[in-house]
């Protein structure tokens, strides 16, 4: 049964890297089903999306981070069978650099959190809006003096 109605959906994420000699790597979430996105979510009740990204990257991945820069967002639709409801969402992104943490401290949500070289990372990724996403962070990052 359509209810024909429309639900809009905000979270906010982030792109994770890090410089390795002349390389960077990419901070990507798994499950052991084959996913590999960046790591995102809903923001909490009065909060900031800049805190959520900085948030929701702390809980999937155990890392601290910093924002850099905004980096460009995805939208996409979805629909909730169980109330017939149409989704739209926007998920902002950030360019973050790590300052503490491990990735062995990430929540259950994913089965694994690990670094992926630039070489790969957008071969590996799930989402083609979300490797556009990294696409444009390796761009930034590479003209971006990372905060120290």
């Amino acid at each position: 049964m359509k209810t024909g109605k429309i639900e809009h959906q905000v979270s906010a994420g982030g792109v994770v890297f890090r410089q390795t000699g002349d390389h960077l790597e990419v901070a990507l979430c798994g499950r052991l089903s084959s996913l590999w996105a960046l790591p995102k979510g809903t923001p909490a009740p009065g909060e900031a999306l800049e805190q959520t990204a900085l948030r929701e990257v702390r809980e999937e991945t155990g890392l601290e981070v910093a924002i850099v820069m905004p980096v460009g967002n995805t939208e996409y639709w979805f629909s909730r069978i169980q109330d017939g409801v149409r989704c739209h969402k926007k998920v902002y992104f950030y360019l973050m650099v790590p300052t503490g943490g491990d990735m062995s401290l990430h929540d259950p949500e994913f089965d694994l959190v690990q670094w992926f070289p630039e070489s790969e990372v957008l071969q590996v990724m799930t989402h083609a809006s979300e490797a556009a996403v990294v696409k444009k962070a390796l761009v930034a990052a590479r003209s971006e003096p990372v905060p120290s």
